[in-house]
């Protein structure tokens, strides 16, 4: 059986449900922001799609008829339920923030911040997702995303929050053991992460190259090759914004202050159009003075600005 609404557009039902109601299609034109030459259109287009007519016109008002009747009280139902399912939607979306993010941001500065977030934002429920690719915000359910890159992705508009920088880390005991007194003793040192980005750590340490690899382990996230460098099984190359904590508390130390910068960044992102939402400019106002008041985004701010 052919679907009776094919073919007929819900601003034509709209139209007639506000004229019908109002007994006017002067009063409906105002409330929809329209002018009575565009009501009549579409109650005119509305008729003939339905081979009769709606209203008997009158010389102050217009009079649903017998047919307009049935088909007034369906539109006026229908139209409640749809506004109240929008008004719905629309104020529990306002009341929960959804955040994508990578995984060694997220546990590493994000989450450790996220209370302060929602104490100043007590009415923002936040969920956070950890994927390591920019999925499409929009059509996965996600407002923001942080991603490391060069801020220039498809559809999206981005905020530039801090640098990607890289430096040596271990464990005091293997510090000790390997007696590191210049960057070219990380040669023959064990070593944890990619061998083209500890090459390229090399070279801005001045270092030539010549010995073997010595990589003894690569894993897809930071935080567990970190985690590794932890355990004692090597040195690794770590961001000092992302593990300043266990920096700090002696878990970690940083042998030599180099650091190597790949061009890219951490970058806040959501979907175009979407900058005036208020949960995503209260975040990003937040993000921002959150990675401005961190003194090691400062400082590879600085770091990454005097090798430009």
């Amino acid at each position: 059986m052919a679907d009776p609404l094919a073919g007929i557009p819900l601003a034509s039902i709209r139209v007639f449900e506000a004229a019908a109601r109002l007994k006017s299609f002067t009063r409906a034109a105002e409330e929809l922001g329209m002018t009575q030459a565009a009501v009549s259109w579409q109650i005119k287009a509305l008729e003939g799609r339905l081979g009769q007519s709606l209203f008997r016109r009158l010389p102050r008002e217009v009079q649903p008829t017998e047919g307009g009747e049935r088909l007034s009280s369906a539109a006026t139902e229908a139209m409640t339920l749809l506004r109240r399912a929008v008004s719905d939607l629309t104020e529990a979306d306002e009341h929960v923030l959804s955040i994508t993010t990578l995984a060694s941001l997220a546990s590493q500065w994000l989450a450790p911040r996220l209370g302060a977030f929602q104490v100043a934002n007590p009415g923002l429920a936040v969920r956070l997702d950890t994927n390591p690719v920019l999925l499409d915000l929009s059509r996965e359910g996600f407002d923001v995303g942080i991603r490391s890159g060069h801020g220039d992705w498809p559809g999206m508009e981005s905020q530039s929050l801090m640098p990607s920088v890289f430096t040596p880390v271990c464990s005091p005991a293997m510090a000790e053991r390997l007696k590191l007194v210049e960057p070219a003793d990380l040669l023959d040192a064990p070593r944890i992460g990619m061998e083209k980005e500890w090459a390229a750590w090399f070279a801005v340490a001045g270092v030539i190259g010549g010995a073997q690899p010595m990589i003894r382990l690569t894993a897809d996230y930071q935080v567990l090759e970190v985690a590794a460098a932890l355990g004692d099984q090597g040195v690794a190359l770590a961001s000092p914004i992302l593990f300043a904590r266990e920096l700090r508390n002696g878990l970690l130390v940083r042998p030599f202050m180099q650091c190597v910068s790949f061009h890219t960044g951490y970058y806040l992102v959501w979907p175009e159009g979407r900058r005036r939402s208020p949960k995503i400019a209260r975040f990003r106002d937040w993000m921002i003075a959150q990675a401005d008041a961190d003194p090691t985004v400062v400082e590879a701010r600085a770091t990454v600005a005097a090798s430009a």
